[in-house]
C-alpha cells in the first residue's frame, strides 16, 4: 500500500491526485492541515504491524515534520521500511540530510518547484507514470500557482484552478480533475466550471476591495507588516495588499477561526519564512504560515486591536498628484500635513514645522519614509488647495 500524507490545499492535493493516478486502489490518501500533520503521521506508526512494516511505501508531501515523527520516520526506513518526504520548501531543506528526504526549492535550471511538480517528476523517472498533455499541462498550472508565476506571466488559467479548487469539495476536485487527466488533450475547464469561475472573479474582486479598507500597519524591530483579519482568498488578498501598500515589507492575514496566520511579500528583501518561523511556521520566502500561538496572538491580535487602518490614497485626484513637480501633500490620521517636493534631481519632505527630511534619491522612497513613519497618505485634492491658499494669503514660500 502506498501510503501518502500531503497538504490539503491544491499543491498537496495535486499530489494525491498523481498518486490515484499512478498506483489506484493501492494509494491511501489523507489530506492534512500544517499543524495535523504530524498527529496523523504519529497514528500511523501506532496502527503499524508487521505486515505494514514489509509492504507500506509512506510518502509525505508538500508539508514537513517535527522532530519525533522525524526520528520515527528514520527509525522506520533503518529497520528497512520504505520512505520518501518530498517538499520544496526552504524550510525544509534539512531533510535533505536524511537518505529519504528529497527537497528541492528550484530545479536544474534555476525554475522554482512545487510538490506537485517533484512528485510528477519523480513518478515519471521511477517508471511508475507516464505523462500526456492534459497532465503536463495541469501540474505547469498548479506549480505556477503555488510558486506565484502566473502573476508574473499573467496566466490567469493557474489562478482559475485554484479557484475552482476551493469551490469544489476535495473529492469532487479529485474526480473532476482525474477523469480529465487521463486524455492526452490540452487541460481546460469545461462549461459549468467556467461559469463557476465567472461568478467566483466577481466575489473575489469584491472581498478584496472591503479588505483593503481594514489593513493596520505595525511595525517590529525595523519591519513593518500589514495585518488584515480574512477568512478566504489568503494568496490574492496577500498580493493585492501588498501591491497596494508597498511601503510594508509583508502582509499578515489572520483566519481567528482557523487559529492561523498566512504571511505574504512581494518584496525580494524579506522573507517571511523567518518571520513565520519565529512563531514555529515556515514556508516560502514569499508565502509562509503559522498557527496563532501565545506570542503570534499578542504581536498580531493584542497589540493591534486599538490601531487604525492605515490611511488610505486619495485616488480620484486631478491636482495632488504622486510625482508632481510643483510638490504634492500627504496627510495623516492627525490631519499633519506634509509636502513632498523636488529639487529637480532629489525628493525632500517639508513637515508643518518647517523640519525637512531628504534627500531621497526617488519619490517611492521618500514615499516610503513617510507613509513607514508618520503614516500619511496621499490627501484628496480639496486638502492640497487649501494648503496652497495658506500659502499664497500668509505669504508663505
Amino acid at each position: 500500500m502506498y501510503r501518502l500524507f500531503t497538504h490539503n490545499d491544491l499543491d498537496g492535493v495535486t499530489c494525491g491526485i498523481l498518486f490515484r493516478l499512478t498506483f489506484g486502489e493501492k494509494a491511501d490518501i489523507r489530506y492534512n492541515s500544517v499543524s495535523g500533520l504530524n498527529f496523523q503521521v504519529e497514528k500511523y506508526f501506532e496502527r503499524m504491524n508487521e505486515r505494514m512494516k514489509k509492504e507500506d511505501h509512506l510518502y509525505i508531501t508538500d508539508l514537513s515534520v517535527n522532530h519525533e515523527v522525524t526520528e520515527k520516520i528514520n527509525l522506520f526506513v533503518g529497520e528497512g521500511g520504505t520512505a520518501k518526504l518530498i517538499d520544496h520548501h526552504k524550510t525544509a531543506l534539512h531533510f535533505n540530510n536524511y537518505s529519504w528526504g528529497d527537497v528541492k526549492v528550484e530545479d536544474e535550471s534555476g525554475t522554482l518547484t512545487s510538490a506537485a511538480s517533484l512528485v510528477y517528476e519523480y513518478l515519471k523517472s521511477n517508471g511508475h507514470l507516464a505523462g500526456n498533455r492534459a497532465l503536463e499541462e495541469f501540474v505547469e498550472l498548479v506549480r505556477q500557482y503555488d510558486t506565484w508565476e502566473w502573476d508574473i506571466h499573467q496566466n490567469f488559467k493557474a489562478k482559475n484552478l485554484n479557484d475552482l479548487f476551493f469551490m469544489l469539495s476535495i473529492e469532487e476536485f479529485e474526480d473532476r480533475m482525474i477523469a480529465r487527466l487521463q486524455t492526452d488533450t490540452e487541460f481546460d475547464f469545461d462549461e459549468f466550471e467556467r461559469k463557476l469561475l465567472e461568478m467566483e472573479d466577481g466575489k473575489i474582486e469584491r472581498y478584496i476591495r472591503r479588505k483593503k479598507r481594514e489593513i493596520i500597519q505595525i511595525e517590529h524591530e525595523g519591519i513593518y507588516g500589514g495585518v488584515v483579519h480574512a477568512e478566504s482568498y489568503h494568496s490574492e488578498l496577500g498580493n493585492e495588499l501588498g501591491k497596494e501598500n508597498p511601503h510594508l515589507d509583508y502582509i499578515a492575514i489572520l483566519n481567528l477561526g482557523g487559529k492561523k496566520i498566512s504571511f505574504r511579500t512581494i518584496h525580494d528583501h524579506t522573507d517571511v519564512s523567518a518571520i513565520a518561523g519565529k512563531f514555529g511556521g515556515g514556508g516560502h520566502a514569499k508565502a509562509s504560515g503559522c498557527t496563532i500561538n501565545g506570542e503570534a496572538y499578542k504581536r498580531y491580535v493584542e497589540e493591534v486591536f486599538p490601531l487604525e487602518p492605515v490611511k488610505p490614497d486619495a485616488f480620484k485626484n486631478s491636482y495632488n498628484l504622486k510625482e508632481s513637480k510643483n510638490g504634492c501633500i500627504y496627510e495623516n490620521r492627525e490631519r499633519d500635513m506634509f509636502l513632498i517636493y523636488t529639487d529637480g534631481s532629489r525628493y525632500f519632505i517639508k513637515e508643518e514645522s518647517n523640519e525637512r527630511q531628504g534627500p531621497f534619491e526617488k519619490f517611492e522612497e521618500a514615499e516610503r519614509f513617510l507613509k513607514r513613519k508618520h503614516g500619511a497618505a496621499l490627501a484628496k485634492d480639496d486638502v492640497y488647495i487649501r494648503y496652497l491658499e495658506n500659502i499664497v494669503f500668509n505669504g508663505q514660500e
